[in-house]
């Protein structure tokens, strides 16, 4: 029975699953950005009036192109393709939520942003986590980082020889 417990409590120290927790929270960070962008193409009439557009564009261009960066920025973070990159556009995209939800009433909610207060905190808290422990070993940025890698170490020997 001892070494039941020492065993449950114990194996614990000194063995981690980092990467795999790395894969679990990018997985479950891109499904809640996948379906806040889902969310916003489906009321994308109720967005685009409230919006300015930004960079010269129209509000609906603005709109389009809110959505398919978000779109593209879940996917890559669910693959662990360009992660750090990926992870830019939403953590200021967060910020800027942020910033609005705490700017405007609580009665007038902004569309573009329909979430409860307290979600881009904790979209900002993930991201911010992301950025700084990267992708880990179960991701494509590992997997062609690897094959750089031994590309370089097999010149090396090459010219070495």
């Amino acid at each position: 029975m001892t070494g039941f417990f020492k065993n449950l409590f114990m194996y614990g120290v000194g063995h981690t699953y980092g990467n795999l927790s790395r894969l679990f929270l990018r997985l479950f960070t891109g499904i809640m950005f996948l379906q806040l962008c889902i969310r916003q193409m489906l009321t994308i009439d109720a967005i685009v009036p409230t919006l300015e557009g930004f960079m010269g564009l129209s509000p609906e261009t603005s709109v389009t192109v809110l959505v398919i960066v978000e779109l593209l920025c879940a996917v890559c973070i669910m693959l662990g393709f360009l992660t750090r990159l990926a992870v830019l556009f939403p953590l200021v995209l967060m910020l800027v939520a942020e910033n609005v939800l705490m700017a405007s009433p609580a009665s007038d909610p902004n569309p573009l942003f329909n979430f409860q207060p307290g979600y881009p905190v904790m979209f900002i808290g993930i991201f911010v986590y992301m950025l700084l422990a990267g992708p880990g070993k179960i991701s494509l940025d590992y997997i062609i980082a690897a094959h750089f890698t031994e590309s370089a170490n097999d010149e090396q020997v090459l010219d070495n020889a």
